[in-house]
């Protein structure tokens, strides 16, 4: 096999922040109200600051879309009502979120992102 194929899809994690006196370290865009993409309510991870609590932990990516916070589902939430859980969430706090992953074989070598960002891992096969 000659050049690459390209693919992707979904990946679901659940990450557990501890509030720190700033915050948990994130900003959200989305919402019934503020759509972040057209047609797509959801609720997704803008900004992280930096020595906040998400960028110390390292596994929210921005982009991340948050699916639930603490078990509650985000769906169909205006952005306000979202800001108003993660703020009234406690000091554990809990977060389902999806990711879009992207994947590519090159030659032998699968290529993925072991999380977002710029991390890959490869993993190299047999082709037929």
């Amino acid at each position: 096999m000659n050049g690459s194929v390209a693919g992707g899809g979904f990946a679901e994690e659940i990450i557990s922040l501890t509030r720190r006196p700033s915050g948990l370290g994130f900003n959200i865009v989305g919402g019934t109200d503020q759509q972040y993409i057209a047609n797509d309510n959801s609720i997704y991870v803008s900004w992280i600051k930096k020595d906040g609590a998400a960028y110390l932990d390292g596994r929210l990516q921005e982009g991340d879309k948050i699916v639930a916070i603490n078990g509650k589902d985000l769906k169909d939430l205006r952005h306000k009502d979202a800001v108003e859980l993660f703020r009234n969430a406690g000091y554990y706090v809990s977060l389902k979120i999806q990711r879009r992953i992207f994947w590519k074989v090159t030659k032998e070598i699968l290529i993925y992102p072991k999380h977002a960002g710029e991390r890959w891992l490869e993993i190299p096969f047999l082709l037929p």
